[in-house]
């Protein structure tokens, strides 16, 4: 997995990356990388600094490109170093966004005739991103959904639902054998199921 980094991402989506590390107890051979525009340190929405492991030139190849969200993606959206690396990759990776980083893909063209879901919960008056996709991007039929599968592309819900998004990607790669005892390990289970039957009636909507 490339876990795309930019400034502003909130942390608790670096979540996402916690999932992989405990997942390869499981499952060997997972792996997973940082990138960023260089390999200066980027700092996140409350001032932690996180080192990408590569820069955007030094990636030919990926598999699964993750794009968190966080109040910096708004900038990261208007960064044409940014969509121009979500473009490249996503002519063959498979491609899955978190929170508002499908605010990324949206602007990058990506989620165009495509289902997509983003963060939709926020504290008054602050807007709701869904309601934001909806009106900025109206080729994309959005979804307040735990998660939205359209095969190369993937979008997953807000914040900490990057969990269940990741758990959700190795599940249809690896299976539910496997990704239930990821699950256990990291004793998310009870709430992986809870937010199964919170998102009952708009769980994983597939294309």
């Amino acid at each position: 997995m490339t876990f795309l980094l930019y400034e502003g991402i909130e942390p608790v989506d670096l979540a996402a990356i916690g999932v992989m590390s405990m997942a390869r107890r499981v499952i060997p051979g997972l792996s997973y990388e940082t990138v960023s525009f260089d390999r200066a340190p980027v700092s996140l929405a409350n001032g932690l600094e996180v080192l990408p492991s590569k820069s955007f030139d030094e990636v030919s190849k990926v598999d699964v490109l993750l794009v968190p969200g966080g109040p910096g993606w708004r900038a990261a959206a208007n960064d044409a170093r940014v969509l121009a690396f979500v473009r490249r990759v996503a002519a063959d990776a498979l491609v899955c966004s978190v929170c508002t980083g499908a605010m990324i893909l949206a602007e990058a063209g990506v989620l165009d005739g495509l289902r997509a879901t983003t963060k939709f919960e926020v504290v008054p008056p602050e807007p709701s991103p869904l309601d934001e996709m909806r009106q900025r991007y109206p080729a994309i039929r959005s979804e307040a959904a735990l998660v939205v599968d359209n095969g190369r592309v993937v979008t997953g819900g807000g914040v900490t639902l990057c969990i269940d998004a990741l758990l959700y990607l190795l599940e249809k790669r690896f299976g539910k054998q496997a990704v239930d005892e990821v699950a256990r390990i990291m004793e998310y289970g009870a709430a992986r199921a809870a937010n199964s039957r919170r998102f009952a009636s708009m769980a994983a909507v597939h294309e």
